[in-house]
Order: C-alpha cells, then sequence, then structure tokens
C-alpha cells in the first residue's frame, strides 16, 4: 500500500493508524501547490479531489476520505482492536465519533487555514470549534480514550485534530482552557506508532 499524504495535514490519521497496525506500506508526500508528489507524478490524477489522504491499494485502487480509509485498514487486522467487529454496537460508536470529529472539528479549522478568511468569519469557527472541545471534553471525562479502555481509529483523528488546534487555533484554543484534552493528547503523544509518525512526517517537511 502506498499512503499520500502531506506533513501536518489531516492524513497523519491514516499515518497513525497504519503504524499502529503494522502493515506494511510506502509514503509519498504531496504539494499541494503544484499537485505534484514528491516522486513527480500527477496528484490530481491519483486522487481527482485533490485531497489527502489518498490510499493505493496493492491492487491499484486508491481509497480516499480519511474516515473510511482508517475503517478499512483497521479491518485488514481486526485483532489490534482499532475499529470493535462489524454489526456491533461499539462500532457504531467508534464510527458516530469519526463523523462528529469530520464534520464538527474538521470543517470547523478549514476556515483558519485560509488568510483570506475574514477575521469575523474565524471568530464563528473557532467559537464553534471551542464548542465541540467543550463536548468531547465531558464526553472522554476520566476515560483514557474516546470510547473506553482501547485506543480505536476515531481516537487517532482526535489526536490529529489536537495537534492543528495548537498551531491553527491561535489563543482562544489554547487547550489549557479543556485540561482533560491536554491529557488525552500527552497520552496519546507517548504511544511508539504516534511517535514514528511524527519523526517521519517531521523528515518529509
Amino acid at each position: 500500500m502506498k499512503l499520500y499524504l502531506a506533513p501536518t495535514a489531516c492524513s497523519f490519521t491514516s499515518h497513525i493508524v497504519l503504524r499502529e497496525l503494522g502493515l506494511p506500506f510506502e509514503l509519498e508526500s504531496v504539494n499541494f501547490g503544484t499537485k505534484k508528489t514528491r516522486s513527480g507524478e500527477d496528484f490530481k490524477a491519483i486522487n481527482p479531489k485533490g485531497k489527502v489522504p489518498a490510499l493505493k491499494l496493492d491492487d491499484g485502487q486508491v481509497l480516499t476520505e480519511g474516515s473510511v480509509i482508517v475503517q478499512y485498514l483497521a479491518d485488514q487486522k481486526p485483532e489490534a482492536g482499532l475499529l470493535p467487529k462489524a454489526g456491533t454496537f461499539e462500532r457504531i460508536r467508534v464510527q458516530e465519533w469519526l463523523n462528529f470529529i469530520a464534520t464538527e472539528v474538521h470543517k470547523g479549522f478549514s476556515p483558519l487555514f485560509k488568510p483570506n478568511t475574514p477575521d469575523e468569519t474565524k471568530k464563528a469557527y473557532k467559537d464553534l470549534i471551542a464548542q465541540a472541545w467543550d463536548f468531547v471534553s465531558k464526553k472522554l471525562g476520566d476515560k483514557p480514550f474516546l470510547t473506553g479502555n482501547d485506543f480505536s481509529v476515531a481516537d487517532a483523528y482526535l489526536f490529529n485534530m489536537l495537534q492543528w488546534n495548537k498551531t491553527k487555533g491561535g489563543e482562544e484554543l489554547d487547550l489549557a482552557k479543556w485540561p482533560v484534552l491536554q491529557a488525552f493528547e500527552a497520552r496519546v503523544a507517548t504511544r511508539p506508532a504516534v511517535r514514528a509518525a511524527v519523526e517521519a512526517e517531521a523528515a518529509l517537511r
């Protein structure tokens, strides 16, 4: 498999999951400005959406959309426990978190990345993200991970977004306001797979 990614982008979630699973894979970084990969491929020919992550399978098929990719990957090695068995309510809960993070957090950051977004609009989106952090913090409570004691693909996604919070959120989204999220971030950051993903992406910058 080959994961097309951009350092610090939302593709970081899929990268973490691949390393947590111990599956064989290659990394190929993408330049958003030129839409070219590091090796010179036309990324739009690989993923017409022009977005990362994209996962090229060994048979040549390409998967897009991060929440879908991580579920596919987790199902390749179910014994790792990153996603409960299909048909169980436990799996639905993880999917519920994936959807919430994608729609209420991930998309909330998008306007903050654009230099031409008016300050008033940025403030409105920061307020929405803060409301989401309030909700996540309350639900997480004293649990180590979102759905209990086991790390899941949803936790990888949340960790990814917390990294964005530090670099893109500004003072209004200082995680000191949410000590539960700070503790979660610190806990996940110590995982060997996460550390390896951080180091690998730093080398791609």
